[in-house]
This record gives C-alpha cells, structure tokens and sequence, in this order.
C-alpha cells in the first residue's frame, strides 16, 4: 500500500442547497442561486475553513420539471450561474481554495474547453478543475440539435477522444516558450509551439491552443462516471473521481478496483483520489439532526419526487409513492446508479424511500452529531473506502454553517483534516504531480 496523505475535502454546492426542499427551509434564503454575495461570502468561508476546493456540478437545462409544470412549480434548482463564469469571478477574491467545474464532452467542442479551463488556471494562478461528464438528459439533448441522448457507449468514446485532445491542447505550448524579451524584440520561441493536428473519430483538431500551457499544467481532471467505461475513463486521465456509495462495503470494493485499474495505465496508487459524496444534516444533538431531516423530508412536494426519480432510474409516476418500487427497464442515463435501484427493491423500500435515501443524487445521507459523521468520515477513509468526500451542504446557510463550525473542526482536532493549504496551486494541495510537458519527457528519457 502507499503512503497517503490526509483526508481531502471538497464542498459540492448547488443554487439552493443539495437537498430538494432546502430552499423552503424556514431558516433558508430562497434568494441563493444568482446572489452572487451569497457566493463569495460561501467561498471566503470554505477558504477559512481550508476545504480543498468547490466542486459546482451543472448540466445545460432545466433537468428535472421542465416537461410538468406541476413539479416544476416546487422545484428550487431551476436557475444557476453558469459555473466558469461563477469561478472566475470568485476566484478574483480568494487566494488558496480549488474550484472545479462540470463541463460536458457530449456539448462542447474540445479546443473552447481547453482555451476556457486554460484561461481560468491562469486567472486563478493554478486553481482550478474540469470535472469531465458525458451529458445523459434528453432535455439536454434537445437544447442541442438533437432529439434524444447519445447512447451510453458512444458518449464515452466521444469523451475518451475529448479528453485527449484537450490535453493535447494543453501542450500546443512548452513551459518556457513565452520568453516575451523586449530588448531582443522575441516574444515566443517556435521551436517550442506543437501543433497538435488531431484527426479521429469524432473531432479534427489543428491547433495550436492561443494561450500559454495552464500553470497546472494540465487543471486538476475530475470525473464522475462509475460505470465500466467511466472507471476506464477515471483510470486513464483523471485526478479525482466523484462516486456514489450507500455503504462501506460497496464503497471499498470501487475504491480496490479502480485503485487496481492504475498499473495498467502507468499510475501510481496516489495519482487518483476517490471521493464519495455525503449530504449530512447536522444538529448538536443526534435528535435534533432526525428533526432537521424530517422536516426537509416534509417539505418535498410529491411531483418533485416522481419528477427527480424519473432521470434516474424511470417514469413512477403511475404508481402509489407509498407503493413497492416498481420493476422498469434500464434507461439511457446514469448507469452507476442502477445498483442503488436494486438494493433499494431487495429491501423493500417504498417509492418515497427510495426518493429519500436517493435524495442526495444516490451519494449517502449521514444524519446526527459531527461528533457521529466525523466517526463515518474516519472509519471510511482509515479503511480505505475513499480518499476524502465531497461534501454537500443541504440546505443554506444553517447546514452549511454546521459544517464549518461543527464538522471540519471536529476532523481537525483528530488529524483527519489540514490546517492549512500546502503550495500556491490545487494539484499542490492535493498532493497531485504537475504533468511535465511531452517534450520535456522526450528531453530527459534521451539524456
């Protein structure tokens, strides 16, 4: 086993808290999803408190309601910033926290994602991630000239190709080639432009990229696919993996596996971090956390519980929330999550069960004490169920309060936790390699 640094902790954040209801929470602004003082007094905080990075998920529609106005009534994850444009801005007014950024390979075109995540790195001196997905929503889909998802396997094909031509991007330019000497009237060093001229199945690249190499690099790589091509995706080009696990058992069997899948691609144990997400709802006493849950579960409305289930795992509607999970063919989107539906219909859990335990997008919902999830977070991370987690405040700004105030100080008195950023850039505090450019390599492998 290698040697592994401490627990790594990133803040997942959504418009109005990661829990369905959160925005309705008595003691919770509705206002958060384009209050962008909201969000600079969120970064500042998790800076404070020393957490690794935030993480912004994001999707290009309105994933869930769009098509019943019912359900989209009472949803509160509607309207949000676009999350590059949110990260410059926040990263003008902090100095050491990562942000990582979702942005799609199934929507986008690899040479504006290597330009936009290359411009932020450097805007940022060397803060910022690309948590890479495929897009799954049929509503996404249809914003983008077409009538339904790309299949499960052809996304991942596509994403494969993307990622290595955004690398390749990266590297159109050596470390040192910008020598912008004024005496001498030399701005650039040719010798050391690569033109990438990348022709494949999906894209034709040219090149090179009109901006210097990242200061990363390459940003930190995020993915969050569990199936079999997203592991092998993971295992190729990523730095972190975001993962759904109910429980250790599962957690510790993805975390050997992938773990297992970096020899065979020439990487070390440490060059990966597993992260899963937990949604915890914290209260001082372990009573008062179930009040806190049950009062969120409360607030739901029904058709925003069939309507988030239907992405997921299929079309209930037809069926009694109270009911037996009913059995439904496979669907086109995210195929991690299926075992979760299985699980859920071997223990007999309800529609509205599932919703529940399913609430937190299939990531584990700790209720109590930070005394009781500090407990979780170390018996998960010293067994090697994970890395570190991603933490998803539940509603604002009680909840997220609670984990500043409560949990982190709690992980750092047992020395789970950091007290402080190490280097100036997110690979720095994660521990993570600077990718040496590939003529560098070439230099030093022929000397």
């Amino acid at each position: 086993m290698s040697k592994r640094t401490g627990l790594t902790l990133g803040l997942s954040v959504t418009s109005n808290g990661s829990h369905a209801a959160g925005w309705r929470h008595p003691t919770a602004p509705a206002n958060t999803s384009l209050d962008f003082d909201f969000w600079r007094g969120l970064a500042l905080r998790a800076e404070a408190a020393k957490i690794h990075f935030i993480f912004f998920a994001d999707g290009a529609a309105v994933r869930q309601g769009a098509d019943d106005p019912q359900a989209l009534r009472h949803m509160g994850k509607i309207d949000q910033f676009e999350p590059l444009t949110l990260i410059a801005a926040l990263s003008a007014v902090t100095s050491r926290i990562g942000f990582i950024a979702t942005a799609s390979t199934t929507y986008n075109e690899p040479y504006t994602i290597a330009r936009k995540y290359a411009s932020i790195d450097h805007i940022s001196g060397g803060r910022v991630g690309w948590n890479v997905v495929t897009s799954w929503s049929e509503d996404e889909a249809r914003n983008f000239n077409l009538d339904q998802s790309l299949r499960h396997e052809l996304r991942y094909r596509r994403a494969e190709e993307f990622v290595d031509v955004v690398t390749g991007l990266w590297n159109s330019w050596e470390d040192d080639a910008f020598l912008r000497d004024q005496q001498q009237g030399v701005y650039v060093d040719p010798d050391k432009m690569h033109v990438l001229g990348h022709q494949g199945e999906f894209f034709k690249v040219k090149g090179p990229l009109n901006i210097a190499r990242p200061v990363q690099g390459y940003p930190v790589i995020a993915q969050a696919g569990s199936s079999e091509p997203g592991q092998q995706l993971a295992a190729r080009t990523a730095d972190l993996v975001y993962t759904a696990q109910q429980n250790k058992e599962s957690a510790q069997q993805f975390y050997r596996t992938l773990k297992g899948r970096l020899t065979g691609e020439g990487r070390g144990e440490s060059s990966l971090k597993i992260m899963p997400g937990i949604l915890p709802i914290i209260g001082r006493t372990h009573e008062q956390a179930v009040e806190r849950q049950e009062q969120l579960n409360v607030l739901v409305h029904s058709s925003v519980i069939y309507a988030s289930l239907k992405p997921k795992f299929g079309d209930m509607s037809a069926y009694p929330l109270d009911g037996p999970i009913p059995d439904l063919p496979e669907t086109n989107g995210i195929k991690s999550i299926k075992p979760q539906l299985d699980a859920a219909r071997a223990k007999g859990l309800t529609i509205r069960e599932l919703y529940q335990t399913s609430g937190a997008g299939g990531h584990i919902q700790l209720v109590g004490t930070a005394t009781e999830i500090a407990d979780l977070i170390e018996e998960w991370f010293t067994e090697r169920a994970c890395d570190g987690f991603n933490i998803m405040p539940p509603y604002f700004s009680e909840g997220l309060n609670d984990i500043f105030d409560l949990l982190i100080p709690e992980l750092q008195r047992r020395g789970l936790f950091h007290t402080d950023y190490q280097g100036s850039t997110l690979r720095d505090a994660l521990a993570l390699d600077r990718p040496k450019h590939p003529a560098r390599k070439a230099a030093v492998t022929n000397t």
